[in-house]
């Protein structure tokens, strides 16, 4: 059984510019072995998914000691690397970040996605304030002896809806992007980014592999490989399915 440093690592590698890691983003034990069992090679959270899943809504409104006690719960019923979705870091200040971080390593996660918008208040982060807490987590991934895969995101795109125009934004993408890098950061995070020749000049503009959200719409795996991402997310997509589903189907039986 390989340890949870070494898993990291191997969670690490799996990002390959051209050859991007799929991650059907699960939210409890059960859906975490079912996609493990379909042949992924990590496994990660939504946290909207795992919120919705234990009647609360996103937004950090999930009990933190809910968070460490479902990731906990996930680790030990996989053999796989697991990425858990931490929102902002249930906290503020680098040092209430750098506690939440240690207590999900202790449960055994070894990469987190991380976010910089304020949760809870309005707009962003400024770009020093965010790189200030991601050099907290990696302080705390040293000090756990973890290589904590820190999936850096940024809610620029998101912010702006669907119908905005997404060019103006990119360059202040690009430079959190390379701040986040120097502060310890594994990866660049973009949910919402959707324009394919935008996806491909942040991809050649930044050292940080790039992770893109599956939004309906999209350009597919293999183009998104082309413009060079190394990670694809489903986020809350395949929850929403699997309720669907279920509600359709006792819809079927208790009305026959």
């Amino acid at each position: 059984m390989p340890t949870q440093a070494e898993q990291a690592t191997t969670f690490a590698n799996l990002h390959i510019k051209g050859d991007p890691l799929i991650l059907f983003n699960i939210w409890d034990a059960g859906s975490a072995k079912a996609v493990q069992d379909a042949g992924a090679k990590a496994i990660a959270t939504g946290s909207w998914s795992v919120a919705n899943a234990h009647g609360y809504e996103d937004r950090e409104q999930l009990p933190f000691d809910l968070v460490v006690a479902n990731t906990r719960r996930i680790v030990t019923s996989v053999n796989l690397p697991v990425s858990i979705d931490l929102e902002g870091g249930y906290g503020q200040s680098p040092e209430e970040v750098k506690q939440s971080v240690s207590e999900i390593v202790k449960a055994g996660a070894v990469g987190i996605n991380f976010e910089d918008q304020i949760v809870g208040g309005e707009g962003l982060y400024t770009i020093e304030e965010q790189a200030q807490r991601i050099a907290a987590i990696r302080e705390a991934s040293e000090q756990a002896s973890v290589p904590v895969f820190i999936n850096a995101r940024t809610d620029i795109f998101l912010k702006l809806g669907s119908a905005a125009p997404q060019d103006h934004h990119l360059e202040e993408a690009i430079d959190r992007a390379t701040a986040y890098a120097q502060s310890g950061a594994s990866g660049f995070f973009a949910p919402g980014l959707r324009e394919p020749e935008l996806i491909e000049k942040l991809c050649e503009s930044i050292s940080l592999p790039v992770n893109i959200m599956y939004l309906p719409g999209l350009a597919e795996t293999t183009q998104l490989a082309e413009l060079g991402v190394s990670r694809i997310s489903y986020g809350p997509f395949p929850y929403r399915q699997v309720m669907k589903m279920l509600m359709e189907n006792a819809r079927a039986i208790i009305g026959s």
